[in-house]
């Protein structure tokens, strides 16, 4: 049996995808994820109206992780943007220190062919672990890969383990190198756009590029001989640029 994830990243509220992301998940139908920076707003400018949340949920996504434009330094904006949106906001190293209802979950599960997913996300560091900010703002930006670490030590051997990555190409290698436990990295906020995975340390990591343009399309399959998922088949399709490719 195989799983297909499809994946986008740093959209930056570049819309009129969910007519193509329907008729792809139609023909082959699959996971579809997100990895932040879609808003236009920002982690210091905050916009009510947010259209490609609107566009988000139309198209179905099962989950998005948050990136730098997602997140705000102000709790309340945060969890205003989150209260927008109908799919899972996920963020797995973004702790409150002040023990608030957080407006985002940690991680996301599925069982899907054959497959059993747990799914998590990593936010780029915005200021430091002990910061004075902490105390002002109350939020705390745990190390992604000491975060990432310890989840794949929880996670059971017959789980695949994937992260939404927000932290850039050459922070994925290095996530890669610590932690090979990983199954898939999909990755943003470098604004890469790679044409075949990037397999680091026995990891793949995948980069679909910007503003819309193309959507990743990744195909797991189970290895007969070790069990853990690996990449069959992997596509970037064009999203946005459909009718130019």
């Amino acid at each position: 049996m195989s799983l297909t994830i499809y994946h986008t990243s740093d959209l930056h509220d570049r819309r009129g995808f969910v007519p193509r992301l329907r008729t792809l998940r139609a023909e082959r139908p699959g996971l579809l994820f997100d990895c932040g920076d879609s808003l236009r707003g920002s982690q210091t400018v905050y916009r009510k109206n947010e259209p490609i949340i609107a566009e988000i949920d139309a198209a179905g996504y099962d989950a998005q992780g948050i990136g730098n434009r997602e997140f705000h330094y102000l709790f309340a904006l945060l969890a205003a943007r989150a209260r927008r949106m109908q799919h899972p906001l996920v963020c797995s190293n973004l702790v409150d220190t002040r023990h608030r209802l957080l407006p985002f979950v940690p991680e996301v599960a599925f069982a899907r062919d054959g497959f059993t997913l747990r799914v998590f996300s990593l936010l780029v560091v915005q200021y430091p672990e002990g910061s004075p900010w902490e105390r002002v703002l109350g939020w705390r930006f745990r190390d992604p890969l000491e975060t990432a670490a310890e989840i794949a030590a929880t996670t059971p051997p017959d789980t695949t383990l994937v992260v939404l990555s927000h932290l850039g190409l050459r922070m994925d290698r290095e996530l890669a190198r610590a932690v090979p436990r990983l199954d898939l990295i999909l990755g943003g906020h470098s604004h890469d756009t790679l044409v075949a995975p990037d397999t680091s340390f026995g990891v793949p990591i995948v980069h679909a590029g910007p503003y819309g343009a193309f959507v990743s399309r990744t195909v797991l399959e189970h290895d007969a001989e070790s069990g853990r998922a690996r990449i069959a088949e992997f596509a970037l399709v064009p999203l946005l640029n459909a009718d130019a490719a």
